[in-house]
């Protein structure tokens, strides 16, 4: 499926991610620097600045976690996930704002919680509604396209906002303003031309009530309790390997000084290494997801989560910043390959009204896991190993991870497409949805 065999729906939900994915990975580079910056004082509570800081961007990704599944939960219940989605974008763009006007680390900290909450009612509706406006013929790619945007969006953001930053103050239509202000200011339009494309172009499609149950009660299934030759549920295995990919994906940010040191190179350098991984999503999403409504799902899960191992462990290892960029991109068609065929199987699981609430499960793991990688990554960088760098260890923590996942979704998944040799899952079914 080609990107203008896109239904225009998709598409506007995916303009509308891509510009709030860009504002919010805006806050990737500016509120490190905003919190060490001095304009934000008081109420350390006697923990260093550095711990203050990793608390405050943590927090966003825990609490955003785990709200995610009893938003979408709310949303299958329901039947209405536009209005989750405008709400939610709504929350962000206020809570980006809202950082120009306090100045204590408490207050920025309950900022950051706001941002996890318009976060949370946001993802699991727009994912749901990607899922719903696609066929069972076209899911993988819908949500290849989709994720594919959000991937833009991200990693535009980080290059752009430090130059705002550094270019500031600015003085535009009256109005002066410090870097931090200007940063602050995008990042709240990224939000709210999100919440008009979603405003304008996209309805609540009519779906066919497959389960009479769906979104009636919450609760995650762990084990299967439907195939006899299974322990676990193919949605929970999903959501297991998501986080296990996710926290080595996000082991490099908070190794970037000793990477450096390790490599001999600047922080320019760092930041073409990180942006390898988002270049490699944005090209093979697509494709990737596409393929998985021809090939199937599962082979190209099983795929990734196997290249992850390699990949994530040689990011320990390598000596040059060439070898590090390499590791990085690879990783990153590896990620691309586990992300958009997984959330199509999930969707080809999920009956009816239940969109909501069995992908949050995947994007709830998937949030958890960027925010676990960072603080284990830190924690284990100090623990000794027999070979590598004094950064090592981490990698090779997220690589036994990445083994796992594999082995989880190699014994626990079935396939859901049909490619002619009848192994679909029976509990499969198209969506409805045109």
């Amino acid at each position: 499926m080609g990107l203008l065999d896109t239904d225009r729906r998709i598409l506007a939900l995916a303009f509308a991610r891509m510009a709030d994915a860009a504002g919010n990975s805006f806050l990737i580079v500016v509120l490190p620097l905003y919190i060490t910056s001095g304009v934000v004082t008081g109420g350390t509570y006697g923990l260093a600045p550095a711990l203050i800081t990793g608390i405050i961007l943590s927090a966003f990704g825990f609490f955003n976690s785990a709200l995610q599944p009893f938003a979408g939960n709310l949303s299958d219940r329901t039947g209405r996930r536009r209005i989750f989605v405008i709400v939610g974008l709504l929350i962000l763009g206020v809570a980006n704002f809202i950082y120009t006007l306090v100045g204590s680390y408490n207050a920025v900290f309950l900022v950051r919680i706001m941002q996890g909450i318009g976060v949370a009612l946001t993802v699991p509706a727009t994912i749901a509604l990607v899922n719903e406006l696609s066929t069972a013929a076209s899911r993988g790619g819908s949500m290849g396209v989709f994720n594919t945007f959000r991937m833009v969006g991200f990693g535009l953001g980080p290059v752009v906002a430090g130059g705002v930053v550094s270019g500031g103050p600015y003085h535009l239509f009256g109005v002066d303003m410090t870097g931090f202000e200007a940063a602050f200011y995008i990042a709240t339009l990224s939000a709210f031309v999100g919440m008009a494309l979603v405003y304008l172009l996209v309805e609540d499609p009519e779906v066919e009530d497959l389960d009479a149950e769906a979104g009636e009660s919450f609760s995650i299934a762990v084990f299967d309790r439907e195939r006899e030759d299974k322990l676990l549920d193919p949605v929970f295995t999903l959501g297991l390997a998501s986080l296990f990919m996710a926290i080595g994906i996000a082991l490099l940010s908070p190794l970037e000084h000793l990477i450096n040191t390790t490599l001999g190179q600047t922080a320019t350098m760092f930041g073409i290494e990180f942006s390898a991984f988002v270049l490699a999503q944005v090209l093979f999403q697509a494709p990737i997801g596409s393929w998985s409504d021809t090939y199937g799902r599962r082979p190209f899960i099983l795929a990734g989560l196997l290249l992850l191992v390699p990949t994530t462990l040689v990011q320990g290892f390598v000596t040059t910043p060439a070898g590090m960029i390499v590791a990085r991109f690879i990783q990153g068609v590896a990620g691309a390959a586990v992300f958009a065929p997984a959330m199509a199987l999930a969707g080809d699981i999920a009956h009816g009204r239940s969109s909501g609430t069995t992908l949050s499960i995947l994007t709830m793991s998937f949030g958890l896991g960027t925010a676990i990688g960072p603080l284990s990554a830190g924690y284990l960088a100090g623990v000794p190993i027999p070979f590598g760098t004094s950064y090592a260890t981490p990698f090779v923590f997220g690589a036994v991870l990445a083994f796992l996942g594999f082995l989880l979704v190699y014994s626990q998944v079935d396939e859901t497409v049909d490619t002619g040799g009848g192994s679909s899952h029976a509990g499969a079914e198209p969506s409805t949805a045109d």
